[in-house]
């Protein structure tokens, strides 16, 4: 379990994910090695990683939610070679195993691999596409910020302004040392200048000017179990069109929500949600959700296990968390 200090620790990297224990500590009043060494713990307890993602509008890709059903002993099959799938970046088993959700990240305009194959695939029952159109919240926010561990000042102290994303040509050496941060947001200049062929000052500075662009931001992924969060479900609703953006906006206030987007599809409004048990799920369902505007139709999906999770695959069965 975590204290204030573990919160705030999460908190702080949510927001700079690249800052130094040093710059940590003087923030929220730890010495550096405390940070370094509560921060080491988490990274074991709490599988506690800080990624780099990029926005997809910033370099022409859009997203896409695949909801696929399948005959009962073939789900998990499925499920295996989807989470080894390049293109998808989450894959999620719901429904008590009933159902596969996974998401895709393609160049804008282009077919998902996955569309054209999936419904040839032998025991595939049904598939539904869902196109992300516009991200009420999630990417560079987090539940964690909404537990507020840090005060406004202290968020202030840690934020590395940005611009609003948009359309971006990357360079060789951008792409180089995108592929790094990728799998570790953390990652040092020199490790990057040595995958980029770059001196240590370029990579520092492409980082940089990534991040202040929109184009880059770095993520923090954890066991929600750490912040007594046990039960993952999804939601998909469908809310008159002229009650969309309100609803959405709703959607994004909601301490519960983790991700909100509207969406092509049987569907138009997405969420991903975090509750602590399965009353809380209940209560939440029949509270907030029940009131948002213009809704005629809502499904919930608790997530029953993880085999993808931000593009890298999941522990194994027997070492799972909660959930996965």
């Amino acid at each position: 379990m975590t204290d204030e200090l573990d919160r705030k620790i999460i908190h702080a990297v949510q927001i700079d994910g690249r800052a130094s224990f040093r710059a940590i500590g003087q923030v929220i009043g730890a010495s550096p090695q405390t940070v370094a060494r509560r921060y080491a713990r988490l990274r074991t307890t709490a599988s506690l990683r800080v990624l780099g993602r990029t926005q997809p509008y910033a370099l022409g890709d859009e997203e896409w939610f695949l909801r696929v059903r399948c005959t009962p002993d073939a789900t998990e099959r499925v499920a295996r070679a989807l989470a080894r799938h390049e293109e998808t970046v989450w894959v999620h088993s719901t429904s008590g195993s009933t159902e596969i959700v996974c998401t895709t990240r393609n160049p804008e305009g282009s077919e998902p691999l996955l569309l054209r194959n999936l419904p040839k695939t032998p025991r595939v029952i049904s598939m539904t596409a869902h196109c992300l159109l516009h991200q009420y919240y999630g990417g560079p926010q987090n539940p964690v910020d909404k537990l507020r561990p840090l005060s406004p000042e202290q968020i202030a102290a840690l934020t590395v302004p940005s611009l609003p994303p948009r359309p971006t040509a990357l360079a060789d050496t951008d792409r180089a040392i995108l592929r790094v941060l990728y799998g570790d947001g953390r990652a040092s200049n020199q490790e990057l200048a040595a995958a980029a062929g770059c001196s240590q000052s370029t990579a520092q500075r492409r980082v940089a000017e990534l991040r202040h662009s929109g184009v880059l931001y770095l993520d923090v992924d954890y066991d929600p179990r750490v912040l007594e969060l046990s039960r993952l479900a999804m939601l998909w609703a469908t809310v008159a069109p002229a009650h969309l953006d309100a609803a959405g906006r709703a959607l994004a206030q909601h301490d519960e929500v983790s991700f909100a987007a509207s969406t092509t599809g049987p569907t138009n409004l997405y969420a991903a949600i975090t509750c602590h048990d399965n009353r809380a799920l209940h209560t939440y369902l029949t509270g907030p959700v029940a009131a948002l505007p213009g809704l005629t139709h809502v499904e919930s999906a608790p997530v029953t296990r993880t085999l993808k999770r931000a593009g890298l695959l999941s522990a194994p069965p027997g070492r799972q968390h909660p959930g996965e």
